[in-house]
């Protein structure tokens, strides 16, 4: 049999080409063609919807709420003053991240899926192999679901914001950041504490709809005590016409009469509504006119 020559043998070659791309090519275009506008698709429509959640998370002029936050319910007290913008803000921010990478994640894996429908690949396995994937991740990583899905609701709900002061067991203080794993929260003493969402079972929030500032007065056993309520009644009463605090009480200051008995003392309370977030300074200005005032009427504590 004699050998080929290198002419014969490249005009094989070139003819195998030819039928491989005759019988196949069309099909390869036509699937790079698919993948091609798959990719733009996705691309596309990830930047279309992008742009939808910068917008419906961006707040309007002078502080306006962002168009994500106006079906949901906010708390925010009016007594933050400037402070209502920064939670504004940042409370849409961090909604608006979550829905980024949640549209960005849905947007290519469908398209990575589709991708290999087009390659002719069967999916079932990928679909198994995610479904197990998650439910491995999601029991190895509980808490930082649990804080994650804890931090959405927080937000959703508006239960506190930036500037807010609360009690949330692990730690009470003034907020100053709200994230989705964890709050960051200042006490009184300057600490920053860092609590995970996850672990909050409870929040007091000190700056919702009102406060109340309550201030006890001891007075010695044997005090005239009708006497002792009409002074503080009258002396009260011209305090919450004073500045600075006239423009923190939101109502009529009550003189509520004996609170307690001691070995010691007879305590009197005094109790007014404030602003949110304003009930320590109001406490602090009436416990400093008050007192002396008994003391003038000569009622002393013992």
């Amino acid at each position: 049999m004699l050998a080929q020559s290198p002419v014969d043998d490249a005009a094989n070659k070139t003819a195998q080409a030819i039928d491989f791309f005759e019988k196949y090519g069309p099909t390869i275009l036509a699937g790079a063609i698919k993948i091609v506008v798959i990719l733009i698709a996705a691309i596309v429509i990830r930047a279309l919807l992008r742009k939808v959640i910068d917008r419906i998370t961006t707040p309007g002029k002078e502080g306006k709420k962002p168009g994500l936050l106006k079906p949901l319910r906010e708390r925010a007290p009016q007594a933050l003053g400037n402070l209502i913008s920064e939670r504004r803000e940042q409370r849409a921010k961090t909604i608006g991240s979550v829905l980024k990478s949640i549209v960005t994640i849905l947007i290519f894996g469908i398209a990575f899926l589709e991708i290999m429908i087009v390659v002719g690949m069967d999916i079932t396995p990928v679909l198994t192999s995610a479904g197990i994937l998650g439910v491995a991740i999601g029991f190895g990583a509980q808490n930082l679901v649990k804080d994650f899905l804890s931090g959405m609701f927080m937000l959703l709900e508006d239960q506190y914001g930036v500037g807010d002061v609360v009690d949330l067991g692990p730690a009470t203080g003034t907020v100053e950041a709200v994230a989705l794993r964890t709050t960051t929260i200042r006490d009184t003493g300057g600490t920053v504490w860092y609590v995970r969402n996850g672990e909050i079972l409870r929040v007091g929030n000190s700056s919702q709809g009102f406060a109340v500032a309550v201030v006890d007065l001891p007075l010695s056993y044997g005090a005239n005590l009708a006497e002792a309520t009409k002074v503080l009644e009258r002396k009260v009463s011209e305090v919450a016409e004073m500045d600075p605090v006239k423009t923190d009480i939101t109502a009529k200051p009550e003189v509520l009469g004996v609170e307690k008995f001691t070995a010691d003392n007879i305590t009197l309370r005094v109790t007014v509504k404030t602003r949110p977030g304003r009930q320590w300074a109001v406490q602090r200005n009436l416990r400093a006119q008050l007192m002396p005032a008994l003391e003038e009427a000569g009622f002393t504590a013992k």
